[in-house]
């Protein structure tokens, strides 16, 4: 790779790292799921076209080194547990904060494909043509993930009608 080419790659680093935490919701996983695309892009990037926009392809790379995880995590877990059918089972005492949200446990209930595109949109202020690109679907596709996306956002965040005030659902992680 070029010198004057790594020099573009490593201004993109911030927003890629951004990404990945939003998506991954884990430090660590994020940045390994960043330098998993970098290792992509130093190993492919003659596939790059010089001119073309090099942050959506570096994106385009997370996203496809992210859905193959999941694929391969799928494959591997077994039994998962649906943290919705669980709720009921996973409350806490009430903290004292009744007001405090946790946008980041929101985000991670929403389906991968709508997260992605949320954060896209929203976090990496990408248009919906290039968040099609990066995704692979039709830009029709990327505005029904997104509209779906902010409404489960909205439901989440706002919590479900009829629960306990005070009462803040936990996520059982291994």
């Amino acid at each position: 790779m070029a010198k004057h080419a790594s020099s573009h790659l490593v201004g993109h680093i911030p927003d890629l790292r951004r990404y990945a935490r939003a998506l991954t919701g884990d430090a660590w996983a994020a940045d390994d799921l960043v330098q998993d695309t970098l290792e992509r892009a130093c190993a492919r990037w003659q596939l790059w076209a010089a001119g073309s926009d090099l942050r959506a392809w570096l994106f385009t790379l997370m996203h496809n080194l992210f859905v193959d995880g999941a694929r391969r995590a799928g494959r591997q877990a077994g039994q998962r547990v649906d943290v919705e059918e669980a709720a009921g089972e996973l409350v806490a005492p009430a903290s004292g904060i009744e007001n405090a949200l946790d946008l980041q446990r929101c985000l991670l209930r929403l389906p991968d494909d709508q997260r992605e595109v949320l954060l896209l949109v929203s976090l990496q202020d990408l248009g919906y043509e290039d968040v099609a690109r990066i995704t692979g679907v039709p830009v029709g596709t990327v505005m029904s993930r997104l509209s779906r996306a902010r409404s489960r956002l909205r439901e989440l965040m706002e919590g479900p009608r009829g629960a306990t005030p005070g009462a803040v659902p936990l996520r059982r992680l291994k």
